[in-house]
């Protein structure tokens, strides 16, 4: 016989219940458990119609969607496909691509009040608070910062980088890597519009008997009422200076002999001195940080050196220039957060063609990431701390299993070996201890 094929196999159909995504069971369990259903029921508006769909059954599906590594309405399609985990998770139905959207653009209209954005936003706060309450940390850091979506969508404004899109707000608890506040903004909005409210509203979210101690931004934060409201809290801060006039004189002030080295062979230097702005009720550390241009001849008009400037309260007198420097880069782990929220839960697209409806898709993009995160921290092992949702996909959730039914109860058979399985069910068994707490 001859072979017509690379690879010496034959392809037939199998009518058994099988499954690709079987891990994506626990982390809906671990959802189910933190009465995600419960809450989204309560906070959004029921359907006006019988036959309509209760609005769980929107907000699960897209969760359930993101976490799985779906990226647009049409991969709704594919979990409409895994019927058998989908009765396995109890939901025996789910909204096609069609009926999703106009469910987005409806919760998002300002004809409605946007009341399925601001239903989401009690969702979150909720799930946030419920996993927060299982952290035993009391003190966090809030990282602030803003991200731009590029989006060639009807509604779409032009950003400051010249492209069409958005530019929502997001502030993370370095502490854990929740999302603790979002707001989706209009591409043309500014970062630095609104930062005083902004971090009111971050405050306002955090559980009582915790607090945010410490807090991190980059220049769109250099506002003199952000810095006063920041002191009156006694809250620890580091904000990327504007280099303004200002701050340029402070600079160009600073005498050759008080450039510092910190570490020898580091290739830039470091000076301090002390700083107030307009309006602020206090003055301040002013750290900057000197480095010389690879290609001066370049930048004959910018100068030999570049100068990275940062703001601080911090006065701990163990807490020098440089180390004040180096927790300040830490906020680049905002970025992290920001890219396994946008890259790795498919939040770097938006679906719809209208703002609120978008919207309404980043707040459910969000409250996914800290479904997977709460999942991460309060079910799984120790190991799995640093792993991102790609990880995850691929050690847990893309799991082939089997669907079958068994003196009356549903069994799911995972292709894994015996570690594996005694892994998963203990946190099968945690997912179960948090629900009882919730």
């Amino acid at each position: 016989m001859i072979q017509q094929t690379v690879l010496n196999f034959k392809l037939e159909k199998t009518d058994e219940t099988l499954t690709a995504h079987g891990g994506l069971a626990f982390i809906a369990e671990y959802s189910r458990g933190l009465g995600l259903g419960a809450l989204v029921n309560r906070h959004l508006p029921r359907p006006k119609s019988p036959r309509g769909y209760a609005p769980e059954v929107f907000v699960e599906g897209l969760v359930l969607m993101l976490q799985g590594g779906g990226q647009t309405l049409e991969d709704l399609r594919e979990l409409r496909r895994e019927e058998g985990l989908m009765k396995l998770l109890g939901c025996s139905v789910l909204p096609d691509p069609d009926t999703m959207g106009d469910w987005l653009r409806r919760m998002g209209s300002t004809e409605h009040g946007q009341s399925g954005l601001i239903g989401l936003g009690e969702v979150r706060d909720a799930v946030t608070q419920r996993i927060l309450r299982r952290d035993a940390a009391t003190d966090y850091t809030l990282d602030a910062d803003a991200t731009q979506i590029e989006g060639e969508k009807r509604d779409a404004q032009f950003t400051y980088q010249g492209v069409k899109g958005y530019m929502p707000m997001l502030g993370f608890l370095f502490e854990s890597g929740l999302c603790l506040y979002d707001e989706f903004r209009e591409g043309n909005v500014s970062p630095g519009s609104g930062q005083l409210a902004f971090y009111r509203a971050s405050q306002e979210r955090v559980p009582v008997g915790k607090r945010i101690a410490r807090y991190r931004a980059d220049s769109a934060s250099y506002q003199a009422a952000l810095i006063n409201a920041l002191e009156d809290d006694g809250v620890v801060w580091a904000i990327t200076a504007d280099q303004d006039v200002a701050v340029k004189a402070v600079i160009h002030g600073i005498p050759e002999e008080e450039w510092k080295e910190p570490e020898k062979g580091c290739g830039y230097k470091i000076a301090e001195t002390v700083h107030s702005m307009n309006g602020t009720n206090k003055a301040f550390r002013l750290i900057i940080k000197r480095e010389l241009r690879r290609q001066p001849d370049l930048f004959e008009r910018r100068g030999l050196y570049f100068y990275h400037a940062v703001a601080s309260n911090w006065s701990d007198e163990n807490k020098g220039a440089h180390e004040v420097l180096r927790w300040h880069n830490q906020r680049g782990s905002a970025e992290n957060f920001n890219k396994e929220m946008k890259s790795g839960l498919g939040l770097d697209r938006m679906p719809c063609g209208q703002f609120g409806a978008n919207a309404v898709f980043f707040r459910i993009g969000v409250l996914a990431y800290n479904l997977f995160i709460g999942f991460k921290r309060l079910s799984c092992p120790d190991v799995w701390q640093g792993h991102t949702i790609a990880t995850f996909r691929w050690k847990l959730i893309q799991i082939a299993g089997r669907i079958v039914r068994h003196a009356g109860k549903v069994i799911l058979k995972l292709a894994v070996d015996a570690k594996m399985l005694v892994l998963f069910r203990g946190i099968r068994q945690r997912c179960f201890e948090l629900s009882l707490a919730t």
